[in-house]
């Protein structure tokens, strides 16, 4: 079933209703391949499998994406990551971030089940891709996670650090350079700074140094019990 997002598209503060039909989650996007390998590591360490390609791309339900601030998710094994997120429009793709939020005990015998388990949470502040695609390699990624009260640095990095849209796009999509309209695509995340782990809430930004300007987005985590 489609979602129905409303977006505000900065600078000029414009409001958009965006139809979301599909919703494509791209994982192991790593441009570096030590930086690919550390992450591969990162998620073994939790049980998670080695892919047997790269990238990968998971479908998951368009009813997961979603601007909220407060979500719900079962038990406490899940966590955050910060993305870019690309979304296409009739009028061309949109920039966001998100968090690819993950159930990471699920994700030990299933990452695309775990990818579906969760709400996908995405800022409603997005700039217009064509605005940032010339200097595109210049933006930064940065996640927080608060964690007993304190808020600490989670992730940090060049959006360099995974595949360029384009390229990204056309795997999914041969031969194409941006998602038809409807579609959005989280893009891959970095190393999380003391390991991948459950918080209360988490934070994710996007800068543009070159513009000079950043979107933030951030959610709270209640979890729900699990009754056996």
């Amino acid at each position: 079933m489609p979602t129905t997002l409303t977006l505000t598209v900065e600078p000029a503060g414009e409001i958009r209703t965006v139809q979301i039909d599909d919703v494509v989650v791209a994982g192991w996007t790593g441009r570096n391949v030590d930086a690919l390998e550390k992450h591969i590591k990162e998620l073994e360490e939790l049980g998670v499998p080695r892919p047997s390609s790269v990238p990968c791309f998971y479908r998951v339900g368009a009813g997961t994406f979603t601007t909220d601030t407060a979500l719900q998710f079962l038990g406490d094994t899940s966590s955050g990551e910060v993305e870019f997120v690309l979304i296409g429009t009739d009028d061309g793709m949109l920039i966001g971030v998100g968090s690819d939020h993950t159930d990471r005990e699920v994700e030990t015998y299933s990452v695309p089940v775990s990818k579906q388990m969760c709400a996908k949470p995405v800022s409603s502040t997005v700039w217009k891709y064509d605005d940032v695609a010339g200097h595109f390699d210049d933006l930064i990624l940065r996640a927080w996670a608060t964690e007993g009260g304190e808020k600490k640095l989670y992730q940090e990095g060049p959006v360099t650090a995974m595949r360029p849209p384009a390229e990204l796009i056309g795997l999914y999509r041969s031969g194409a350079t941006e998602l038809p309209a409807g579609m959005a695509m989280y893009c891959g995340t970095l190393a999380a700074i003391g390991g991948i782990r459950p918080a209360e809430r988490f934070d994710v930004e996007i800068e543009d140094p070159v513009l000079g300007r950043k979107i933030s987005h951030g959610y709270s985590v209640e979890t729900l019990p699990v009754v056996t």
